[in-house]
């Protein structure tokens, strides 16, 4: 198999579980470069979980997750969760900061002008996080992916991208979903809302135990 034909993500007979539990048993998977994938499945089938796991953040203990072919994280992938991990007491413009210096970025302040302006929160570069809205701290969170290429973090792992967002920023979010992929890059996301640029899905009711 050349390297052209190797999927960024592969599941490969994946147990999804909550502690001891098994949710999902036998979860397969093969998302190539360019694709969105949306993953879906009832309440309680561990779409959040599953990603926390691909992620690095939680263990998995059955089956094998494979990126870019090898058993290991050749490069991080990029994880928005609902824990938006934005620190109160900093402003707008440090958070964004040091979320995108986790992936080697040290942004220009045009890009952090840029990146807010897409997400709507120019003019608050000096603000504190505290006194922002949820909706807007989200938007922090989102703010990076306008400056994230796949060179960067070619995966992208989604939890509810969506939520807290008006109709106008989730257009933006799908041009941008579709820039990404069309780039190269791969989006494995979860999101109650249809999501109109996936070309994948995977549906992890058909996996539960």
């Amino acid at each position: 198999m050349t390297a052209l034909n190797i999927a960024l993500l592969t599941l490969d007979e994946l147990t999804v579980q909550r502690g001891e539990v098994p949710l999902c048993e036998g979860v397969a998977l093969d998302l190539p470069a360019g694709s969105i994938c949306h993953l879906i499945g009832a309440n309680g089938t561990g779409k959040t979980t599953l990603l926390m796991q691909l992620a690095g953040l939680l263990p998995v203990l059955e089956g094998q997750v494979y990126y870019q072919g090898t058993a290991s994280l050749p490069v991080q992938p990029l994880y928005v969760s609902h824990q938006l991990g934005i620190h109160p007491n900093l402003t707008v413009t440090q958070n964004l900061t040091f979320l995108l210096n986790l992936y080697g970025i040290s942004p220009s302040v045009a890009d952090i002008d840029d990146a807010l302006a897409w997400v709507g929160l120019q003019g608050f570069e000096t603000i504190s996080s505290s006194h922002l809205s949820a909706g807007q701290t989200r938007r922090i969170t989102l703010a990076r992916l306008y400056l994230l290429t796949p060179e960067v973090t070619p995966l992208w792992l989604l939890d509810e991208p969506f939520t807290a967002l008006d109709v106008d920023m989730v257009a933006r979010m799908e041009d941008r979903l579709r820039e990404f992929s069309n780039a190269g890059g791969g989006i494995l996301m979860t999101s109650h809302q249809a999501v109109g640029v996936a070309n994948q899905v995977l549906d992890l009711s058909d996996y539960m135990v």
